[in-house]
């Protein structure tokens, strides 16, 4: 086994539960593992036997792209359709991190992770 990270997918998107957050939009970045046999692919040096990152990518916009209240909610969309589309992905890992959140006060990033395991 082994591992495929995308790491500080920085992307603008419209997801919060307050009104100016849907209106003004936030800074994002997404970091997402997947778990994944890559031996065929080390020997073969072929892309149809691995996981292309570009389609990792593809959901991750795609679904950021989407307005939600929760980032729980796109990230759990995020991984939901990474082990749907990708039958080889045998657990993902996600972290999707809101920069400058609107908290009153001083503060970097708030980051939700959620993992999740086929079958």
């Amino acid at each position: 086994m082994g591992k495929i990270r995308l790491e500080n997918v920085r992307l603008y998107g419209f997801h919060g539960c307050l009104k100016e957050e849907e209106m003004i939009g936030s800074d994002y970045r997404v970091d997402l593992e997947v778990t994944v046999d890559l031996s065929r692919a080390a020997a073969s040096d072929r892309l149809s036997d691995t996981v292309d990152y570009v389609h990792l990518q593809t959901i991750i916009r795609e679904e950021m792209a989407k307005r939600t209240k929760l980032i729980e909610t796109v990230a759990g969309r995020i991984l939901d359709r990474v082990l749907e589309e990708l039958g080889e992905v045998v657990e993902a890992e996600i972290a999707v991190s809101k920069i400058n959140p609107p908290i009153g006060g001083d503060v970097q990033q708030v980051t939700v992770c959620l993992h999740k395991k086929r079958g």
